[in-house]
């Protein structure tokens, strides 16, 4: 009997360095823990959003297909953190690692600790960009935009902070 398979979008950042190391290393154990990783975005990198007296982010979305529940994979995504160092002590502050689920298929719910889904995601280019690289006509669950429209609606200053990333 198979499991049923779920599609799930995971944005990740860090801002502590090695900061690209950290992605690497949390996309290798959402694909050893969470599920097969169907497609990554290009690294970018942003300026912080909330708390600014920090460094740039590194930012990516994946998609993955898990046979997870939404709250199984927010426990995986939250043991991960925790493993790279993640450490919360400043709200929005500095992290070697942070991992959001935007979307699960196509929930939408209101739990205490997850809401899906995103409830910031349509208001932030470091998500949209690389969302919208992979998959720029996917619905959003609440409001039936397209994330391209989604990005595009996003004023001009806020997409000026976000720039494809390359090793140096």
């Amino acid at each position: 009997m198979s499991q049923q398979k779920h599609q799930a979008f995971i944005a990740l950042g860090s801002n502590i360095e090695p900061r690209d190391q950290y992605l690497r290393n949390a996309v290798k154990m959402v694909s050893n823990q969470g599920g097969r990783i169907c497609q990554q975005s290009s690294i970018y990198e942003t300026a912080p959003v909330g708390y600014v007296e920090q460094a740039s982010f590194l930012n990516m979305v994946n998609e993955i297909e898990t046979t997870l529940s939404s709250m199984e994979l927010l426990a995986i995504c939250q043991e991960i953190e925790q493993e790279l160092g993640r450490v919360r002590t400043i709200d929005k502050g500095p992290r070697t690692v942070d991992l959001d689920i935007l979307l699960f298929n196509n929930e939408n719910s209101e739990l205490k600790k997850l809401i899906l889904p995103h409830p910031r995601m349509h208001e932030r280019a470091f998500v949209l960009v690389p969302l919208c690289e992979i998959a720029p006509t996917l619905l959003h669950p609440t409001n039936g935009e397209k994330m391209v429209s989604l990005l595009r609606g996003l004023p001009e200053e806020a997409l000026q902070d976000v720039k494809q990333w390359s090793e140096k």
